[in-house]
């Protein structure tokens, strides 16, 4: 019996013993496919030569120390990094330990934005239907996701909720992909004027929606749309890319693809690649310039903030992705996997739709292919799958919930960066047969 507290509370999920490129290997000797990166985390995948020897000299000469005290050189080179690659004035970095503490850091940056520049009636976010931002309160009151805040409801801020850019679900027949585009626009100004603008902070939303509807991309036009009405109202775009950022999508951010440039940014899983926990939020210089004419200092700090360590492995990383051109090789594969899914899984009777960017797809399954109807949730098909795919040496992240948090299944593809065609075409050919055998059961 495990005294770890497991997601599980009924199972213990199989022993991980060692890593290696795409591979981990279980107590048994068994090899499985990471086609996942965990939660899109991998990004070059496991055991990597340079990130391994970045983070033993790290440690040899200093693992940890206090920011009350001190900063260090590799946290320093992290942030000179980081800001360099960024476009636009995304000009400081703040490191904390994971997703959910980047999205309340940037909540709290932006609240503390406006009450420097003497506002302080701004206390309300808008956010979006189906939408995640991590699992701590003010994340998890942001985040859309309607399974994951049931029972946490009564403790959750109050958030101006908008509806996701979902075109597969919501584009109405009678209209263009232009129509819907504005359709989504103009409830979100109404959105804003309803609620006051005088009193909203922020918009935040995923750029590209990883795990609850499964690598959702936003239309042409959109998030431009998004970025001027923000700009209209004096409200801050907060573009959480915890999970499609740091190349997953074929650029660096994924915001770069809509030719925006957000006021906040949040990343972790693809900044350190799972070789330490590391987030951070990228803050443009009007927010930060603001707190340095004012108090002259940030309200937030949590204990392992720029951890030298997980600094040191999250610059090996991204010094990695630029060397070896590994945009360039997301990009490529990326347009590879895309093509294989359309053409092998877009063929079978209950795949609705094939969809994302660069190295994130998503597969969304339903019974019904002409009338988009999903299966009962109650069939579970999308553990199942995950369930069949593991037992074939693949990881894949499926979820349940795609539509409303209780209809809907899809499967999330986030392979590493170093992924070849071959092992995405093993990737392709076990969901095919897999999804067969599964829906052949319903």
């Amino acid at each position: 019996m495990s005294r770890i507290i497991h997601r599980s509370l009924r199972s213990v999920p199989a022993v991980a013993t060692r890593a290696h490129g795409a591979y981990i290997f279980d107590a048994q000797g068994k090899q499985y496919l990471d086609a996942c990166g965990g939660a899109a985390v991998s990004c070059l995948g496991h055991a990597h030569p340079d990130v391994l020897a970045a983070m033993h000299r790290q440690i040899d000469q200093l693992a940890y120390a206090h920011t009350s005290f001190f900063t260090s050189d590799t946290v320093e080179q992290l942030a000179e990094q980081l800001t360099r690659t960024a476009p636009g004035d995304l000009n400081y970095a703040y490191f904390v330990s994971g997703g959910s503490e980047a999205v309340e850091t940037a909540l709290k940056l932006a609240r503390q934005y406006f009450v420097e520049i003497g506002q302080p009636a701004r206390t309300r976010f808008i956010a979006r239907k189906q939408s995640y931002h991590g699992n701590t309160l003010g994340a998890l009151a942001v985040g859309g996701n309607e399974w994951r805040r049931r029972q946490f409801a009564p403790l959750l801020i109050d958030v101006i909720r908008v509806s996701a850019c979902n075109e597969y679900r919501d584009r109405r027949a009678d209209e263009t992909q232009q129509q819907y585009t504005q359709r989504l626009l103009s409830e979100l100004e109404q959105a804003i004027i309803d609620a006051g603008p005088e009193t909203i902070i922020g918009f935040c939303a995923e750029t590209v929606v990883g795990a609850t509807s499964g690598a959702t991309p936003p239309t042409p036009g959109y998030l431009q749309g998004v970025r001027r009405l923000c700009d209209k109202y004096d409200i801050l775009f907060i573009a959480d890319e915890v999970m499609c950022g740091m190349g997953r999508t074929g650029t660096l951010h994924a915001f770069e693809q809509d030719g925006v440039v957000p006021d906040l940014v949040t990343i972790a899983k693809g900044l350190g690649g799972g070789y330490q926990p590391i987030g951070a939020v990228l803050a443009s210089e009007k927010i930060v310039s603001a707190l340095q004419a004012g108090s002259g200092l940030f309200q937030h700090g949590h204990t392992y903030i720029c951890h030298a360590t997980a600094a040191a492995a999250a610059l090996a990383v991204q010094q990695v992705i630029e060397r070896d051109h590994l945009l360039e090789a997301v990009q490529q594969q990326g347009a590879y996997l895309h093509k294989v899914l359309r053409d092998v899984l877009g063929e079978l009777p209950h795949v609705g739709d094939t969809r994302g960017r660069g190295l994130f797809a998503g597969v969304e399954l339903v019974r019904d292919k002409a009338t988009k109807t999903p299966f009962d949730p109650a069939m579970k098909l999308h553990a199942a799958i995950k369930a069949n795919c593991m037992a074939r040496g693949l990881l894949v992240y499926p979820m349940g919930g795609t539509l409303d948090g209780q209809y809907g299944d899809h499967i999330l593809i986030a392979p590493p960066f170093i992924v070849t065609p071959q092992q995405l075409d093993f990737v392709v050919d076990t969901l095919n047969t897999v999804i067969r055998e599964e829906t052949g059961k319903l």
